[in-house]
């Protein structure tokens, strides 16, 4: 995939957007984002990676494979207080207890075909009754979205914004909803292409332009 042989970008954004993921997928190829068994592992992990990293999701995650819990359905019938302690090793696990209890109710109870019933909404649509549920917010939403159901919306998070700021397409200023509407508007709606696009921005986040301060020698956004 090189988003240069994609038609469908848009104005000068849409160009530096092109070049960016151009630049980092040369670099670095697929990325193989997210690493999951199925769609509930992926919206699990999205709830438990609320600030926190993937190795505290990682060890998270094995509690509750360990313990059979590996699905919506499992979570729902799940004791809440026994949920938290297997959830522990990613933080704030009583509070993200109740948000992955949340989470279940809706898609195991007011959902009548599950998570096949949500992908199976218009976008818009599915993403308001995830922002509906207490404790789902725009990141972990479109990270179900894209990473569970498919579906073509961008996800934004730290490094997102931290690698717009410093090369200036972005002031800094901007809510989630305005940085994510950078990418919607932009860029074509190719759920692949905004899979490995925010995957390849977390790698280059996490390489070069971390938050202390970036590593720019050899970065493939180093003249952007």
């Amino acid at each position: 995939m090189n988003l240069r042989d994609i038609e469908g970008t848009k104005g000068p954004v849409g160009e530096t957007l092109a070049e960016a993921f151009g630049r980092l997928f040369e670099r670095w190829g697929p990325q193989g984002w997210w690493p999951a068994d199925s769609a509930d592992e992926v919206c699990i992990g999205a709830v438990l990676t609320q600030n926190t990293n993937w190795a505290n999701v990682t060890r998270a995650m094995e509690n509750l494979k360990r313990a059979g819990v590996t699905d919506l359905a499992s979570i729902h019938l799940c004791d809440q207080g026994y949920l938290a302690q297997l959830i522990r090793p990613a933080g704030y696990y009583n509070i993200k207890a109740g948000r992955l209890k949340n989470l279940a109710r809706l898609v195991c109870h007011e959902l009548e075909e599950g998570l096949e019933t949500l992908f199976g909404m218009p976008l818009d649509d599915a993403r308001q009754r995830l922002l509906e549920t207490k404790g789902i917010g725009p990141e972990t939403a479109d990270s179900i979205l894209l990473y569970a159901g498919g579906l073509p919306t961008f996800v934004v998070d730290a490094y997102t914004g931290r690698i717009l700021k410093r090369h200036d397409i972005i002031t800094g200023e901007e809510d989630y909803h305005e940085v994510r509407a950078l990418f919607m508007d932009a860029l074509p709606h190719d759920p692949k292409l905004f899979n490995e696009f925010h995957a390849l921005l977390v790698r280059a986040g996490k390489e070069h332009c971390k938050a202390p301060g970036p590593a720019c020698l050899d970065c493939p956004l180093e003249d952007l």
